[in-house]
Order: C-alpha cells, then structure tokens, then sequence
C-alpha cells in the first residue's frame, strides 16, 4: 500500500465514486513495522450504507434465480482466481495487520477451503421429497435464499473470517453486504475485484468501510435480512440484540479465552511447543489462541520451563522477513493496552517468568511491538486470565487434579476453543465429553473445523444458534419451504369442508 492511499467501498461492481468524505469521516490505516500512517479508508455514512443495500437488492431477483450450475461456475472462477492471487493477498494482509507472510498465507488457503466447500452447493441444497402422504398426495421439502446479507469482521483475519461468510450466503443464492474492519481494509477490496473478474453479477458482493454509524445502520436497514458477526463478546452481543430487535437472522461470535490443558502423562516437549505456538502465533491476535494452559500436578514446573526455553528462542520481525515468526501487533493502543497487563498481573500477584518488553526485536523501533510474555502461577482471578487480551501473553495456572482442571476451563464465561495433551484415551474420551465448550482439541491446540465442519463457540462466544460456515452455514444463509402437492384429473370428487386427513 502507497502511503497516503485512499481505500474506498465497493458498490454495485465496481469502487465508490463518492467524493472523499471529511476527515472525521475516514481512519488511518498503518504500517505496524513502521508505526507510520500508509493510507486512509472512507467511512461509510447511513447514505452509503443505503446505496450498498440498494445495489445488493436490486441484484438479488437475478441471483436469485440464476441456476445451481450457474452459480458454481461463479464460485470454481472466483475459487481459481483468488488461488492464483494467494501471496498478493498474503502480502496486502500482512502489510497492514503485521502478520508474518507464512501466517498471512495459511489465512488465505483456509478461507479456499470454505470457498471449496461452498462449490459443492448444488448438493447442499438437495431437498427431501415423500410420495404418497395421502392419496395422490406428494410432500417436498425447498430451502431458498433470504435475500441481502451482511457479515460484519474483525482485523484479526481480514481474508478468512470473511471467507467463512459470503461464499455461502452467495452460493445460496443471496447478495452480500460486507464490513471489514477498518484497520485492514484491503484485502477485502481485492477480493470484490476478483469476484467481478470471476462474473459475479454486479451488485451481488459489495462492501462499505466504516465504524459504529456504519454498523448501526446496517443492523437496522429493512432490506437487510440476516447479518453474521465475529467480534469481541460485548461488541457481538450488540450486534445480536440490535439486529434480532429489527427482525434480522443473527449470528454473533464474541471472544474467547482458550484454555489448554495438560495432564501428568503428556508429551511435555509437544505440550510446550503446542502452547508456544498457539499462544504466539499472529502475535496471539487470535480467537482461537491459547491464553492459558492449566498445567496438572505434577508437571507445572518442568512445562513453564519448556515453554520460557522455547519463548526466547522466538524471533520477532517484520512480517515481510522470511526469518520472522511472529510480527507486530496492529495498531499502537492496542499494543499499549496489551502491555500494560503485563504491570497488572505482577500487581496481582502473578509470576512474570518471561517479560515481552525485553525481548530482542528485528524491526524499527516505532513499530508496533510487544514480544513474547509468559505468566506463571495466575489465578482465575486475576486480570490477565479474566480478560481476552487478544496479545502475546500467555498464562499459566496450575490444577491439583483433572477434575480440578475441568472445573476451571467450566467456570469461564467464553466456550470457543479448548485443548487437552494426554497420551490416555481414555482420559481424552472423558475430556471431550465433559467439557462445555464449542470446539475441542486433542493432542491440538488450535481445533479449528474444517470447512465441511461448523466453527462456533458456546455460553458468551457465540450469540444465536447457528455456527459459520459448514452445513449449519448453508442453514443460517436459507429458510425451510414445505410444498404439498395434489395433481388430479378433472374429476375432483367435488367441495369438501372437512379438515383434511392422510387418508
């Protein structure tokens, strides 16, 4: 990105041709290598939120009705382009949201595989059809399309999140409205060039930036028939109770705070880099990272030490350096806000056993860095482990017994992901069975579904009922239709007022 670039919506097929709006209007995107401003992106009035729906409205008829090979044919071209572009977009996200390139491009190829899934549409939309259930009485069953959707995204993953959303909702024959973050607009806008060059009909896919004015707007717009969300838990529980307060289909994912068990028995050198790994990555801006291991007695002590040996190896770079393995964080108050639990949890009473600020860093020094953390002996009371501080920082508590450790991960309000390091089935049978959370690793610390699975989290991870993307995508994006047909000839049998009966 040029510095000094405007990022504009996309409406109807092509960009915005509005005038620029004022500077209360717009945000700054950065660098975070550099901590320098690369470009500006228009926020989104109520008027242009209302253009957008209007052009996904007047696109939907057509779409609507264009046929399931038609609609695949779309999907395999937007499927091949956006293939072919993979390290363009790898290169956009990790340029503004400080992601190392190898992690930008694991981003890409996991939202494809939502894009795969959803070219298989003409069996997903396969119906159920009974003959006979009365005399010469046939009964089927149709899902159809709900008309213009909205997915509303977090920075965290600018390409994939969103790639969990509108190639399903399109695919089922809707139009999409989406808001991306305004952090890291980018790789949105090339995702709408490629599915204008892939023939998506103008209109079908558009997007507006913007922030709470735009938001607020596309939660209350009346064309607006369903919007799905992934956010931290206080935004997402706004975001469901506004739009299912205007009639709307809402899907809401909030935060998290991911645990990652360990008991006595495990692989300890797996379990350490298992825990370094997922609570590092993407510099822990995750809603899947691990944020606490609950280390088992009697291993706590050998873990922490696995797990400071391997943190200090990390390096932290540029995202654009092959060499790096964990970049920047996105913006300059959120990494100020992340390090400052690292004071709060020595306050509490934590044990601060690998400090992030000291860490060797391979970048400018205005950019927006924070290395590595790790706490030991944190209490569920505690600040750090109470709250998703969505950054490097791990936390370490310690369990007297199995069932102890349970009880913590049960305890905490978030349900989205939780891992378990066992070398005992049957222990792990156990786990996965008693543990109330949405999504479950064995001997995995990141237990992200495939696509052909649903992704969804429990208790205040997720408002609604319906997870994103899988089977249970296709059902949120289509409402249920039951036919009952009767084909006679001439002579009926005449009027008859009696209830009708299988007979």
């Amino acid at each position: 990105m040029s510095t000094n670039e405007r990022i504009t919506h996309w409406i109807g097929g092509k960009p915005w041709a509005g005038v620029t709006p004022p500077e209360g209007r717009r945000g700054e995107v950065y660098d975070p290598v550099t901590g320098e401003v690369a470009g500006f992106v228009d926020f989104a009035s109520a008027a242009e939120v209302d253009e957008a729906v209007a052009a996904a409205s007047r696109a939907y008829p057509e779409w609507r009705d264009a046929s399931l090979a038609r609609r695949t044919q779309v999907l395999f071209a937007f499927r091949e382009l956006v293939n072919a572009r993979q390290a363009e977009l790898a290169r956009l996200i990790s340029a503004e949201h400080g992601k190392v390139q190898a992690d930008a491009a694991g981003e890409v190829a996991r939202g494809l595989e939502v894009v795969e899934f959803a070219c298989g549409i003409p069996h997903l939309l396969k119906g159920g059809f009974s003959e006979n259930v009365s005399t010469r009485v046939d009964s089927y069953s149709i899902r159809q399309p709900l008309g213009v959707c909205v997915g509303i995204t977090p920075f965290n993953f600018p390409a994939m999140v969103p790639m969990w959303m509108f190639p399903v909702a399109i695919a089922c024959g809707n139009t999409f409205v989406l808001k991306p973050s305004e952090k890291d607009p980018s790789a949105s806008i090339l995702l709408a060039e490629l599915w204008a060059e892939a023939g998506l009909p103008d209109g079908v896919f558009n997007v507006v930036h913007g922030d709470k004015v735009t938001v607020d707007r596309l939660l209350e717009h009346p064309a607006v028939r369903a919007v799905s969300f992934v956010g931290s838990t206080p935004i997402a529980r706004y975001v469901y109770e506004n739009g299912t307060g205007h009639g709307k289909r809402v899907q809401a994912l909030g935060g998290a705070k991911n645990h990652m068990v360990v008991l006595p028995d495990a692989d300890l050198d797996l379990a350490a880099d298992a825990a370094v790994s997922a609570g590092f990555g993407s510099a822990g801006e995750r809603c899947m990272a691990i944020s606490a291991v609950v280390a088992v007695d009697p291993i706590g002590d050998a873990l922490v030490e696995k797990i400071k040996e391997r943190t200090a190896e990390l390096k932290v770079g540029p995202g654009f350096d092959d060499s790096s393995q964990m970049g920047p964080l996105v913006t300059g108050p959120h990494r100020d806000k992340v390090a400052s639990y690292l004071d709060a949890g020595v306050r509490e009473g934590a044990r601060l056993v690998v400090d992030g600020r000291g860490h060797p860093i391979g970048g400018p020094a205005e950019g927006f860095w924070l290395g590595p953390s790790v706490f030991d002996h944190v209490t569920p009371q505690m600040s750090v482990y109470r709250d998703e501080i969505f950054g490097p920082v791990l936390s370490v508590l310690r369990a007297p017994s199995y069932e102890a450790a349970v009880e913590c991960v049960n305890a905490s309000p978030y349900g989205n992901g939780v891992a378990v390091f066992t070398n005992d089935g049957g222990a792990a049978r156990r786990f996965q069975n008693e543990i109330e959370i949405g999504m479950v690793g064995i001997n995995v610390p990141i237990p992200v579904p495939m696509a052909y699975y649903s992704f969804g989290g429990w208790k205040s991870s997720l408002f609604g009922d319906t997870h994103v993307h899988g089977t249970e995508g296709v059902h949120f994006y289509t409402r249920g239709k039951v036919v009952t047909a009767r084909w006679l000839d001439p002579s009926h049998g005449g009027v008859n007022l009696g209830f009708p009966t299988n007979r």
